[in-house]
């Protein structure tokens, strides 16, 4: 595989920790109400953590539990949830859809990735997808970096067979379980869960987390614009509350695996291998965000060019505040 094009996201993955947050805020005067969106999956663990930070800082927290990123991304431009994490492609697509209620405030993490090959599948170079089976997630965020990484390497992307799977992650893993595909793209925990259990393995030759247009974000933490308008200090309290316990978790990786293993209900033993994967800390910013943004709208993705338009749509100010 070519290297050439690794991100400078993923130098800073690989190569450069996460910044100390500043001191606790004091509690709001009068308490404010933020409804936010859970996604359980593994890199989203801190949210374990900020329900009880917020209550001493008179914030109260009512929960909204989405599968997919993009049902996350649907909500908060609707209005019905303050904040979320969602894709970091969701911006581009939300500006080509024309609205402007999604601010980008952070991204949360970034791994490698690896194709997820059932047991009794040889696949060990690119050439082994040729004729493969291989489930995706169209839109989805890994799918995005799967596809990417195919065109920044000349790999036709008709060089295997794509399997639309609907639905989450249990989905996938059911598909590959049953044999109706080869391979997956996927996102943890399914990945590790699927390689614990002895039903697959990575081919770490088809790594596809480092296309220069995507790179490795899994995700990013989202208001919508009403609620970082009106709510302000109540967000910026949200993420102190969620950067303090990503630092925490950082420092401890124990502490890592075990919220992980409460947050997605997975076993110990899954978390405790698939949190070694993950590296906490947003990797994502505003140039690889019109990046992504650009390749989407040349390959199809997106019917409308809004890479000039989202730095309006990022807005990273209060994590900076709050990371000293």
């Amino acid at each position: 595989m070519n290297f050439r094009f690794c991100s400078a996201a993923l130098l800073c993955l690989f190569g450069i920790s996460a910044q100390a947050v500043s001191p606790e805020p004091a509690p709001l005067a009068q308490k404010e109400q933020l409804t936010i969106g859970y996604i359980k999956v593994g890199h989203l663990a801190p949210m374990l953590m900020v329900e009880d930070t917020l209550k001493r800082m008179n914030v109260e927290v009512k929960r909204a539990e989405f599968v997919r990123y993009a049902d996350a991304r649907t909500a908060l431009l609707s209005g019905s949830v303050d904040i979320s994490a969602v894709g970091p492609g969701d911006l581009a697509i939300a500006a080509s859809q024309g609205s402007r209620n999604l601010v980008g405030l952070t991204g949360v993490a970034g791994s490698p990735k690896y194709l997820v090959v059932r047991k009794g599948v040889p696949i060990n170079e690119w050439k082994d997808i040729a004729g493969k089976k291989i489930g995706i997630a169209p839109g989805s965020a890994v799918w995005f970096q799967w596809a990417m990484t195919l065109v920044e390497n000349n790999i036709p992307y008709n060089t295997f067979s794509a399997v639309n799977v609907q639905g989450g992650g249990t989905a996938f893993v059911q598909a590959l379980k049953r044999g109706d595909v080869d391979a997956i793209v996927l996102w943890e925990p399914f990945e590790s869960q699927l390689v614990a259990d002895d039903s697959a393995y990575f081919a770490r030759k088809l790594e596809y987390s480092q296309s220069k247009s995507v790179g490795a974000e899994l995700g990013m933490l989202a208001a919508s614009r009403e609620a970082l308008t009106k709510k302000r200090e109540a967000v910026r309290r949200f993420l102190w509350a969620y950067l303090k316990a990503e630092e925490d978790m950082i420092k401890n990786p124990a502490l890592f695996a075990d919220a992980y293993a409460k947050y997605t209900g997975l076993p110990i033993e899954v978390t405790r291998e698939s949190s070694k994967i993950i590296k906490l800390g947003g990797v994502i910013n505003l140039d690889q965000i019109k990046r992504q943004a650009d390749a989407a709208f040349k390959q199809g993705v997106i019917q409308k060019d809004v890479s000039a338009e989202l730095a309006a749509l990022y807005d990273d100010s209060l994590a900076r505040e709050i990371r000293r």
